[in-house]
C-alpha cells in the first residue's frame, strides 16, 4: 500500500472553513494520511470564524496533530517522506516568513522543508488589497518552487452557497498536490 502523506497548515488569516474543508476532504480518501499544524493566531480564527470545537473537530480527521511550537517533529525533517503541504488559509505573516526562510515554528519549518525537498507546497494566500511587500513575497515563494494559490472563487460551475464556493478551492488545493487520483474539482468545460 502506497500511503500519501500531506501536511495542512492552518495560519491565522480570515479563511479557516478552507483549511477546515480541506482537512475533511482529505479523511474521505483512501491511503492518505494527513498531519495538522495550526498556529496560535489560527486557533482564535478557527473558534471566530467556525467554531469553539472546530479545532477538536479536526484532530479527530488527522492522522496525526503537530502542536506548533515542536520543531523536532517528524514533519520538521526532510527524511519523512511527504507528498506535500497546503497551508490554508495563509497569511501575509506566515508567507513572509516562508519567504524569507525562518523557521521558528513548526508551520513555517514543515513549509520551508516541503520547498528544500522539492516537493509541492500550496499557499492559500489571504488579503486583500495587496502591497507590494505581499507581492514580492509571493514572487519569492514562486522562485522557490510554491505554488501560490490566493482563494479566488471561481464561477462557471454556478455555485449556490459560500460553501459551494470553499468547496471548489479546496478541492482545487488538493488536485494541485497532484496525489495521483482523478481530480476532485470539476472542470470547466468550453
Amino acid at each position: 500500500m502506497n500511503i500519501a502523506r500531506v501536511i495542512v497548515g492552518i495560519s491565522g488569516a480570515s479563511g479557516a472553513a478552507l483549511g477546515m474543508r480541506i482537512v475533511e476532504l482529505l479523511a474521505t480518501l483512501p491511503d492518505t494520511e494527513t498531519h495538522l499544524v495550526v498556529s496560535d493566531a489560527a486557533r482564535r480564527t478557527l473558534d471566530l470564524e467556525c467554531d469553539p470545537t472546530a479545532l477538536e473537530r479536526l484532530q479527530s480527521l488527522v492522522h496525526r496533530h503537530h502542536p506548533n511550537d515542536d520543531i523536532g517533529t517528524s514533519i520538521a525533517s526532510g527524511s519523512f517522506p511527504v507528498h506535500g503541504m497546503i497551508v490554508a488559509p495563509c497569511s501575509m505573516q506566515t508567507l513572509s516568513v516562508i519567504a524569507t526562510g525562518r523557521t521558528d515554528t513548526l508551520l513555517a519549518r514543515a513549509a520551508d522543508v516541503q520547498l528544500k525537498e522539492r516537493r509541492r507546497l500550496v499557499l492559500m494566500t489571504r488579503e486583500t488589497p495587496l502591497h507590494l511587500g505581499h507581492l514580492r513575497n509571493m514572487c519569492a515563494v514562486t522562485e522557490m518552487g510554491a505554488i501560490v494559490m490566493p482563494p479566488v472563487p471561481a464561477f462557471y460551475h454556478l455555485p449556490q452557497s459560500v460553501a459551494e464556493i470553499v468547496d471548489h478551492l479546496a478541492t482545487r488545493a488538493i488536485d494541485l498536490l497532484a496525489l495521483s487520483r482523478p481530480p476532485l474539482s470539476k472542470s470547466w468545460h468550453a
